[in-house]
């Protein structure tokens, strides 16, 4: 566990080998999981940098170094106990290492101390408000998830049933629901401009419950499961 964080351009940062080498992981897998991040970053540069370094056949390999915001982000997902001790102690190598940062440029007089506190702090202020716009653009991109999902269909099963008239109506027992599930599904998709149900954003989850209780099928079709619940079943012998 040495060395787990090192001093780069007067900043702490760590590398995507040495996470992959404490964490027990694949290399490949890490540098995925980072690329995973690239995606819905917007500040990914300020947190992570691409790198190549010989490996012990002096051969070149991808290496990624991230200060402490970009590994925050990637071992979010690292889950368990043993994970978490890991986790506990990077926090305790990046502070180390950030203090001794600190002390190297550690200022003299009262106005460098007054600047560096006034600079610090509009560092960690900027650092935050970064994190925390990063957190909210993830969220604001994230789908619903399997339970969500779940949800919608049985919202959507129940209320297309309900609309051909109940289980028992002829519109139903005739297998002619098909019809009205398939323009719920357009009426779905175009009210949320989505190609697929699970495309739906977790934002719009309660919006998309809503929107199934209060539907109903187009005038052609309502006239048309009216017209087939009006005929007289005639009983089989």
């Amino acid at each position: 566990m040495n060395d787990l964080v090192i001093m780069k351009n007067k900043q702490a940062v760590t590398t995507s080998l040495e996470v992959a080498d404490v964490f027990e992981k694949r290399h490949d897998h890490i540098l995925r999981d980072i690329d995973k991040l690239k995606k819905d970053v917007p500040n990914f540069g300020e947190m992570f940098e691409e790198s190549q370094e010989p490996d012990s056949y002096d051969r070149l390999r991808r290496v990624i170094y991230m200060n402490r915001d970009g590994f925050t982000l990637l071992a979010m997902g690292f889950t368990g106990d043993k994970a978490l001790q890991f986790k506990l102690k990077y926090i305790e190598a990046f502070n180390k290492m950030e203090q001794m940062i600190k002390e190297q440029a550690l200022p003299q007089t009262p106005e460098e101390k007054l600047a560096l506190t006034m600079q610090v702090t509009g560092r960690l202020d900027k650092r935050v408000t970064k994190v925390e716009n990063t957190l909210h653009d993830m969220q604001e991109k994230a789908e619903v998830d399997e339970s969500q999902r779940y949800q919608l269909l049985q919202a959507r099963k129940h209320r297309v049933i309900e609309a051909c008239g109940g289980v028992d109506s002829n519109y139903y027992r005739d297998k002619k629901a098909k019809k009205a599930f398939s323009e719920f599904g357009r009426d779905f998709k175009k009210a949320f401009d989505i190609p697929r149900y699970d495309c739906l954003k977790a934002k719009l989850f309660d919006e998309a419950i809503e929107f199934t209780k209060n539907w109903y099928p187009s005038f052609v079709l309502q006239r048309e499961i009216q017209n087939v619940n009006a005929q007289t079943r005639l009983p089989l012998n």
